[in-house]
């Protein structure tokens, strides 16, 4: 079974919508997903900071900045 994370940081109001739409999604296809904020590990920042939010599946980066629907219900299919 496939994971999702969000990567995200504090006050990031996309962040918090990407949050809420794959909490939605994930919860909907019984698939488990997480969040991890970006600023709390140096290398996480450098990665990912100027394009949060992220959306990892299986640690492979899906997108960033909004969650496209369609396209992630497909990848977790």
């Amino acid at each position: 079974m496939p994971h999702v994370t969000v990567m995200t940081r504090q006050g990031c109001h996309a962040c918090g919508l990407a949050e809420a739409d794959v909490e939605r999604i994930c919860t909907d296809l019984g698939v488990p997903w997480s969040a991890e904020d970006v600023d709390e590990d140096p290398e996480l920042r450098a990665e990912y900071g100027d394009r949060v939010p992220v959306i990892l599946i299986d640690d492979v980066e899906h997108g960033y900045w909004k969650v496209e629907e369609d396209r992630l219900r497909t990848a977790l299919a």
